[in-house]
């Protein structure tokens, strides 16, 4: 695959257990190591409030964006097990975690299988204020392959829904 023929692809990074900026700097370090993926672009790191799930601290979140010569769902086993050297444990759903690494978009492709782990994009990026404002820092004229809308344009709509 020459340079051209790399995807972009957008990844979050979210941390609520322990040292938070130490695990988000651990992953991203993981992912600049790996073969056939180049860390492009990294948002600001931002603290925010759980979204359900157990009562649970506060998270710190970034995402990146990634060139990336793999395919989505190497990237996926790829991250899970970034996830594990990192100590993730689940136990419940959307608990606390060291590490949390989500693929948000994979280029313009939709994957929605019945795979539970691998739905691309994020089923639920369009409805997270902090995802879609990280995504415009990074990466605003980026299109949701769903809705053909811009990051931008995602944040607007969500910004007149509140």
């Amino acid at each position: 695959m020459t340079n051209d023929e790399k995807t972009i692809v957008y990844v979050a990074l979210g941390s609520n257990l322990g040292d938070r900026g130490g695990y988000i700097n651990k992953a991203l370090a993981y992912i600049e190591a790996a073969n056939g993926i180049e860390m492009a672009k990294l948002s600001s790191i931002v603290e925010t409030e759980p979204l359900g799930g157990p009562e649970q601290g506060a998270y710190y979140n970034a995402i990146t964006e990634l060139r990336c010569e793999l395919t989505p769902w190497e990237l996926l086993d790829f991250l899970l097990e970034t996830e594990s050297r990192l100590n993730r444990i689940r136990e419940k759903t959307n608990g606390p975690r060291t590490i949390d690494l989500d693929i948000l978009l994979f280029g313009d492709e939709i994957i929605d299988q019945g795979e539970e782990q691998l739905v691309v994009p994020h089923p639920r990026m369009c409805e997270r204020k902090f995802i879609l404002e990280l995504m415009a820092e990074i990466a605003p004229d980026a299109v949701h392959p769903v809705s053909k809308l811009s990051m931008i344009e995602l944040l607007d709509k969500l910004n007149d829904g509140d």
